[in-house]
């Protein structure tokens, strides 16, 4: 349980992240948590809620938002996904996206940066634990692969071994002087992201990372709504039997993907930003109540 200075400077936090927003002329928007549906997205087990989903991310909704004429908006909210305990990970927690119009991820990238500094300045109590100041390391998966596995992204996909080289040889060297951006990953692991212009199998996609730890993932969206089901389909045919309530392509954000040009969006998990800047190795000391500290 955070203890009283603690719970202040997480409500400073977060009224900190939306003073940012609201000065750089975003619309802060909510959007439902039960969700008839969700993302397909084979690796992420979303928490029933009677013939509902909770939201694992409230994505899908955020982008009909742009398409219905939004411009810049931005959420924080609660999400869910099952199964998911351990240091850096809980079933339920704090996300923050924010999508732009006629933007991509690089637009992103300097979000990122000018976000950071606006916490760091402003609150008092808490310091992140590498340099803003400097130059951010921005570094391709490629490159990352070339510096610290023995194989390329493309033979570890072919020998499905890229989350494990990605988690145990690639993120303990990120973030470890100033925050690491790590971009254009496989097009295979970018199912919502834009194809990289004149980059055969690369997807507009990065990672921010902090002290080896990921803290968000953003991308230049996929607008095209033909692609995006043939995505989707791929999504589904990596499920298995038990993810068969997930199976439902989401017919009403395709009709609207297709009304926008372009975009670009970002999800941030802030447990874990305020974990790193309170000096915490877990989330369980980043959040008001651990899983273990409730009634069961």
């Amino acid at each position: 349980m955070l203890d009283q200075k603690r719970l202040h400077l997480r409500a400073a936090f977060f009224q900190a992240i939306r003073s940012f927003f609201q000065e750089q002329g975003f619309l802060e928007v909510d959007t439902p948590i039960r969700q008839p549906l969700v993302i397909p997205e084979h690796n992420i087990i979303p928490v029933p809620s009677g013939t509902y989903f909770l939201q694992s991310s409230p994505e899908l909704y955020m982008k009909r938002l742009l398409a219905s004429g939004c411009e810049q908006i931005f959420q924080i909210c609660r999400c869910f996904r099952s199964g998911e305990r351990g240091r850096l990970h809980l079933e339920e927690f704090v996300m923050l996206e924010w999508y732009r119009l006629d933007a991509d991820y690089t637009i992103l990238m300097e979000d990122c940066e000018k976000l950071f500094q606006f916490l760091d300045s402003e609150l008092a109590d808490c310091r992140f634990p590498v340099s803003l100041h400097e130059p951010w390391e921005k570094v391709t998966v490629e490159q990352a692969f070339q510096k610290y596995c023995s194989v390329s992204p493309g033979d570890a996909l072919r020998q499905d071994t890229f989350d494990l080289l990605l988690v145990e040889e690639v993120e303990p060297n990120l973030g470890r002087k100033t925050p690491t951006i790590l971009y254009d990953y496989p097009l295979e692991l970018a199912s919502l992201a834009r194809p990289k212009a004149d980059h055969i199998g690369i997807a507009e996609r990065f990672e921010l990372y902090v002290e080896g730890i990921e803290l968000a993932n953003g991308f230049s969206e996929l607008t095209d709504p033909v692609q995006q089901r043939s995505r989707f389909e791929e999504e589904y045919a990596k499920m298995d039997a038990s993810q068969k309530r997930q199976k439902k392509m989401p017919e009403l954000f395709l009709q609207d993907l297709g009304k926008i040009n372009q975009a670009a969006g970002i999800a941030m998990g802030l447990d874990r930003l305020f974990m790193l800047i309170i000096g915490q190795d877990s989330l369980d000391d980043a959040v008001p109540f651990a899983p273990d500290e409730l009634d069961m």
